[in-house]
């Protein structure tokens, strides 16, 4: 019986071991902290299924994430921080989409990159952005045909043209 509860403790200290040593390879490997860069942000109108921690992309490549979702209290609109690589900077008049990752997945933020010769600075925000699409919404309106009005409303088609009354009558 003792051999047994020895055996169990020992299986137990190699298990916890283990957890550990995947526990400091996973922190040496994604990092510990925020990298080094810098935070702009943008205002969108609709940010669909976006969380903190998306990815930020530019030509299918990651530069960053976002870090935090809010609303206005006086626009009405989200606004989006997003923390970016120091290593890519950004033209100012550049462009951030909210696009899906597809028919079920989360959301994520593309940026576009304009021509402006002046780059996004630390704190800057950019100008021109477009909000998430509701892909449900756009499929139920092709499924559901807008509704008819009853007949006899203005607007409404008649089944058939009134008769004309006879000519000489």
């Amino acid at each position: 019986m003792a051999k047994e509860q020895w055996a169990e403790t020992g299986v137990g200290a190699v298990v916890i071991v283990a957890a550990g040593a995947f526990l400091a390879y996973s922190l040496s490997v994604g990092g510990k902290g925020r990298a080094q860069g810098y935070e702009v942000q943008a205002k969108f109108g609709q940010v669909g299924a976006l969380v903190p921690g998306a990815a930020v992309s530019v030509a299918g490549v990651k530069v960053g994430a976002v870090s935090s979702i809010a609303l206005d209290p006086k626009s009405f609109l989200a606004v989006v921080k997003l923390d970016l690589d120091a290593k890519t900077p950004l033209p100012a008049d550049s462009t951030a989409k909210i696009t899906s990752d597809g028919l079920l997945g989360g959301a994520h933020v593309v940026i576009e990159p304009g021509g402006s010769s002046d780059n996004l600075k630390a704190g800057g925000e950019i100008e021109n952005t477009q909000g998430a699409v509701d892909l449900f919404g756009l499929v139920g309106q092709f499924l559901r045909p807008p509704a008819q009005p009853a007949a006899g409303t203005p607007g409404a088609t008649p089944d058939a043209a009134p008769a004309k009354p006879a000519a000489g009558a």
